[in-house]
């Protein structure tokens, strides 16, 4: 396998694991590994501070890539997905609760039925009998 490959395929299992995050659901486990991952590029970004020239090029060059600008490019399209994707997915839940919220408030507010179209006269039970008129009785 060339090394132009290596960097092909770990930046499209980057790009499927982005999209597996999508699919996938959120909780202790999820932010502990995005925590994981910010310290590892915290620790990243201080070496390459130290000695930029050695932290990109030859990283870039072990993955197959021409120049250190070219790998930090990959890399931050794949970020820039992995916030998309994380993005869409929080304010989407985001909508579902307000949905919900303003479903219950409609619902705790509404007038009820027997309120809002109150009934006519209510009819008894025993109806008077009907009148004759027109008799001699009188």
């Amino acid at each position: 396998m060339s090394r132009q490959s290596v960097i092909q395929v770990l930046l499209i299992a980057a790009t499927l694991a982005i999209a597996w995050r999508l699919l996938a659901g959120s909780g202790q486990r999820t932010q502990a590994v995005r925590r994981l991952g910010l310290l590892a590029l915290a620790a990243l970004a201080i070496y390459s501070i130290i000695d930029p020239s050695k932290t990109w090029t030859s990283l870039a060059q072990f993955l197959g890539v021409g120049r250190g600008a070219d790998l930090i490019l990959y890399g931050l399209v794949v970020a820039f997905f992995g916030f998309v994707v994380t993005t869409f997915k929080r304010f989407r839940e985001m909508e579902i609760r307000y949905t919900r919220l303003a479903r219950r408030i409609a619902l705790d507010e509404a007038t009820p039925v027997h309120e809002a179209f109150p009934r006519e006269q209510p009819v008894s039970q025993d109806p008077a009998p009907p009148t004759r008129k027109g008799t001699d009785a009188d």
